[in-house]
């Protein structure tokens, strides 16, 4: 391996942030990348759904195929007046690098790039599989790639998703699995009157009351091994009345469950749509809930995937990480349709606040992480 081929993951973290990619945008992020790839041997494939720019790069075409899952696209950026640098600017202050995706999750990107540089060599294949739509509404991202590379029959054996897991330092956490999520929007449309002739009028207040109660009634579980219990939120309650006299004509509200494997999505939406049945009953209104799944809870199993992945965070960091189920969504719902999953990327206490930032060190130490999964992987699967 010469100097030349050598990559500064911390020099293409910059690069990718200096990048204004605020979702949908993609900003020349994806050009960076591929260019960055194609001269460490990969065939690149740009997949573009709708006004989505997703990228799948492969080097080897051999079995087994180590995927690294991630997302160039970032949050707005607020209040940019409010930064110590310019978000995209990439500045390096003191050792830290600012700016919007330093942490979620461009450093990431860039240190398993350099990670794959220093192993020029190997067995079976190294993938990537970069969203523009991780941070949006994740319709034509990862899922519309994934759904189009298991069409073509493209096999991919295990993925490392890049997300920033670590909780306090670098190395303390790695996801196996996440809890899935619904959203339901629920609509109770009534009939307009005044509040002294309520028999003219069919208040839908009430109803939608009793459709929450309803909802915020049921424990849905105790918790799930390894997860813990579903929880479901009221998110916003809308009724647009600004007079004190006066019947409204509708009102709205959305929930939010974040559930473990003890419940499947449908499942959900056929309850909540099932209580919103019989709280209507006898009310001469309307009432209808509109429920979207944005993916299924699921559980990479302990064994020799994440075997290899304690061992290579050691490697780096000499830590032993926590394998945990805890936080939010994350594009792993929607890969592990086509092989286990586990998420391992930096600490995650700035991502999407002013001042996204990580300490330039962390990032090699995680390109060290990283390399070592590479070889531990291939010695354990290939």
């Amino acid at each position: 391996m010469t100097e030349a081929a050598l990559i500064d993951p911390v020099a293409l973290a910059q690069a990718l942030i200096r990048r204004p990619s605020v979702t949908p945008a993609d900003a020349g992020a994806m050009d960076t990348l591929q260019r960055q790839l194609e001269s460490l041997g990969f065939n690149c494939r740009r997949m573009k759904f709708g006004e989505i720019e997703n990228l799948y790069a492969r080097r080897g075409t051999a079995r087994p195929n180590l995927c690294f899952a991630g997302h160039t696209d970032v949050v707005p950026v607020g209040d940019d007046a409010a930064w110590t640098a310019g978000p995209f600017e990439a500045e390096i202050k003191d050792g830290v690098l600012y700016g919007r995706g330093a942490v979620d999750m461009k450093s990431a990107i860039a240190a398993f790039v350099a990670a794959v540089a220093k192993v020029p060599e190997h067995a079976g294949s190294i993938s990537f599989l970069i969203t523009g739509d991780e941070e949006g509404v994740a319709e034509d991202g990862t899922v519309k790639v994934v759904e189009a590379l298991a069409a073509e029959g493209e096999t991919i054996d295990h993925c490392i998703v890049g997300e920033p897991t670590s909780a306090n330092l670098l190395g303390d956490m790695v996801k196996i699995g996440r809890r899935g999520s619904i959203n339901a929007w629920i609509a109770v449309d009534g009939k307009q009157g005044h509040v002294a002739y309520p028999h003219r009028a069919a208040n839908p207040i009430p109803v939608l009351v009793d459709i929450l109660s309803r909802l915020q009634s049921r424990i849905l579980d105790e918790g799930y091994t390894g997860f813990q219990p579903s929880n479901l939120e009221v998110t916003t309650v809308d009724v647009g009345n600004t007079a004190t006299n006066v019947i409204p004509a509708s009102a709205k509200a959305r929930v939010n469950i974040r559930f473990n494997p003890a419940h499947k999505g449908h499942e959900l939406a056929s309850w909540i749509e099932q209580e919103c049945r019989e709280a209507a009953e006898g009310f001469s209104g309307r009432v209808e809930a509109l429920c979207k799944i944005s993916g299924e809870a699921f559980l990479t199993e302990p064994g020799a995937f994440t075997d290899v992945i304690v061992a290579a965070v050691g490697d780096a960091t000499g830590r032993v990480p926590e394998l945990s189920t805890t936080g939010g969504t994350s594009d792993a719902r929607f890969i592990r349709a086509l092989c286990p999953v586990v998420e391992f990327g930096l600490v995650g206490s700035t991502m999407h606040q002013v001042d996204e930032r990580v300490p330039v060190d962390e990032i090699r130490y995680l390109a060290d992480a990283y390399e070592a999964l590479i070889n531990r992987y291939f010695a354990a699967f290939a």
